[in-house]
């Protein structure tokens, strides 16, 4: 099929699944999540197995860096199932009262919390952001587009397949509302369709992120260039700082959001930065 009409149609099926989604109930959903905890444990061999090969494919013509990001092993993907559970554990965004006014008598216009709708992902090298993306998506009552970095297309292929399967497994909820993009070209036809998208989150460089902001009519959640910063305040407790700024750096160190900047104040710093 031509790659066009391959991403119209995904974008169609998106716009439709996010409209039956948007009125599942609470407990549909997190029947799906807890299902999906499940079959990512079932099929750690199956997603090592994709990732080693995106590994091997992408070893001497990525950064370090990036290949420490790409990879998954036992303990990541532990992690990821248990990030989908405490997605579900969470309160209902879906159908909060967020604040009512009245108008007049007997007139109540109330603020209401709903579905944002069709959202497109494009992301890093992570392929664990595939599973976080979906997870949330679910939760919210919106249909997502997702489209990672190319280095890691095994792996994110194989996760969505899960994905997929989980929601295929528990009716209610139409297996359409999480779909992936597999090349940077139907990035380029995404970019077009405001019709059924309603908003494109892009992660990477800033210079990304703006390319995304001036060729698409859609909303964008766009993020600025940063440097990750800690600060340490002079009425800190001394202990709770430590663990924080060391987990904040050394957790996971390879990540876009570890730290890069220590700031303490002059107050606490003779105390602190011997420690």
């Amino acid at each position: 099929m031509n790659l066009k009409y391959q991403v119209l149609e995904q974008c169609e099926n998106a716009r439709e699944a996010s409209i039956s989604l948007a009125s599942v109930g609470r407990d549909v959903k997190n029947i799906v999540l807890y299902e999906l905890a499940e079959d990512i444990s079932r099929n750690k061999k199956k997603i090592i197995a994709a990732n080693k090969l995106d590994i091997k494919q992408n070893k001497g013509k990525i950064p370090d860096v990036m290949l420490k990001r790409l990879k998954v092993d036992n303990k990541k993907i532990s992690e990821m199932a248990d990030m989908v559970k405490s997605v579900a554990k969470l309160e209902d965004p879906v159908g909060k009262v967020l604040g009512k006014t009245e108008l007049d008598k007997g007139l109540m216009l109330s603020k209401v919390s709903v579905p944002i709708g069709v959202i497109a992902c494009i992301f890093e090298s992570r392929p664990e952001v595939v599973v976080q993306i979906s997870a949330l998506a679910i939760k919210s009552g919106n249909a997502v587009l997702l489209k990672g970095g190319k280095e890691a297309i095994n792996t994110n292929k194989v996760l969505v397949d899960i994905i997929r399967k989980s929601i295929k497994d528990n009716k209610g909820i139409p297996v359409d509302a999480v779909q992936l993009l597999e090349t940077r070209e139907a990035v380029k036809q995404v970019l077009k369709m405001d019709e059924f998208i309603d908003l494109i989150i892009p992660r990477g460089s800033n210079k990304f992120v703006k390319y995304i902001q001036d060729n698409t009519r859609i909303a964008v959640l766009g993020h600025s260039e940063g440097i990750c910063h800690v600060y340490v305040d002079k009425d800190v407790d001394i202990n709770k700082a430590i663990q924080i700024c060391v987990d904040a750096k050394c957790q996971y160190a390879a990540v876009c959001n570890a730290m890069e900047t220590l700031l303490v104040h002059r107050g606490v710093a003779k105390r602190y930065m011997p420690k």
